[in-house]
């Protein structure tokens, strides 16, 4: 989808006339055509799409809305962007002062830019904030995937397989369903790791009486999927099935709390309360949620420091946890998209306490 008119609409906000975008998920942002290399030229009148032959037929192909030029030895990024820019009068050219370098950052406005530069990154991640109908698509898409792949998983999950081994089959089951990659490498971990939020799978292998925290997620175009789930093998203890509920209705809670005009840190507060009351609050340590898209985390969060007012469209992960060290942990997580009177729930999967 090319989505150059709803960034033109922001430049005076910026105090520029044109956006130079060079990152990838920016680019597929922009025009909707993924690259490892390439720069999107976006001007008060024009827009540009500069690939190498790599690319060329593909982005030529695509319905990306930009004039699609091809970038090689005699026709560089610089003699493209001098030609886009070639007699325009402009304040400034908006660069992602985010996300590029500070050689990046001298190259073009020392050596290809002659016009001022000026800093842009909100424009685009603000943008980002709120997701258009076919974003949800594919993270719907990209859900549904991770979804069925953990409807495999627990069928395999018994004493003895290890970390590494579950993880190689959501990695595998999520392909299977139609996924393009992983959001990231899933997080599989069992027994006393599971009080490590970001363990990483290794050769432990499952028992009976243990936890199982799987956290994982595809993309599908691009758009990432991300869920938690945590399960039990064989029997819990009392503590353990105590902690999971608190976990279950702290959830519930910030899911309650979350809609557009609320604050990120009031969703991560209805949340924690239910945690804190509960006398865990010192092993909960990271945020509610994080925003994701074409980024795993990006705008908006829901944590205890995020003064961003949530706009409708927006879409965060639901994930609170509870992690005693040398004991075990729980997480759950499920992803929102914000509306104005409440939140749609993408994670249809159940939450209840599964012992396999």
């Amino acid at each position: 989808m090319n989505r150059v008119s709803k960034i033109r609409s922001r430049f005076k906000d910026y105090g520029i006339n044109a956006l130079l975008v060079t990152t990838g998920v920016n680019r597929q942002y922009a025009c909707g055509f993924r690259s490892t290399e390439g720069v999107v030229l976006i001007t008060d009148d024009e827009a540009y799409l500069f690939v190498d032959f790599r690319y060329i037929e593909a982005a030529q192909k695509a319905d990306t809305g930009m004039t699609v030029q091809l970038v090689d030895s005699e026709n560089t990024y610089r003699k493209r962007i001098e030609a886009a820019l070639k007699g325009k009068k402009y304040a400034a050219v908006g660069f992602e002062d985010g996300s590029i370098t500070y050689s990046e950052y001298k190259k073009y406005s020392n050596d290809i830019i002659s016009l001022p530069m000026k800093p842009a990154s909100g424009l685009l991640n603000e943008l980002r904030r709120v997701k258009d109908d076919e974003e949800v698509s594919n993270l719907i898409a990209a859900q549904r995937i991770s979804e069925n792949a953990l409807r495999e998983v627990l069928s395999v999950i018994k004493p003895g397989i290890t970390e590494r081994e579950i993880a190689a089959e959501l990695t595998y089951q999520m392909l299977k369903y139609g996924a393009e990659n992983m959001s990231f490498d899933p997080i599989v971990v069992t027994g006393v790791k599971t009080s490590m939020p970001h363990g990483e799978a290794g050769d432990e292998a499952v028992r009976g009486g243990d936890f199982v925290t799987m956290d994982f997620g595809c993309r599908v175009n691009g758009y990432c999927s991300d869920m938690t789930r945590t399960v039990a093998v064989g029997n819990v203890s009392e503590e353990m099935r105590n902690v999971y509920d608190i976990v279950l209705r702290a959830q519930l809670a910030g899911i309650a709390a979350a809609k557009a005009g609320v604050r990120g840190r009031d969703i991560d507060a209805a949340a924690r309360n239910v945690i804190s009351k509960a006398g865990y609050g010192q092993y909960f340590g990271h945020s509610f949620g994080h925003g994701l898209g074409l980024n795993i985390h990006e705008e908006p969060s829901a944590s205890p420091m995020s003064d961003i007012i949530m706009p409708a469209g927006a879409v965060i992960s639901a994930e609170p946890g509870i992690y005693l060290p040398g004991k075990f942990g729980v997480r759950i997580e499920d992803v929102l998209i914000l509306g104005e009177n409440g939140c749609r729930n993408i994670t249809l999967a159940k939450k209840e306490l599964i012992i396999l």
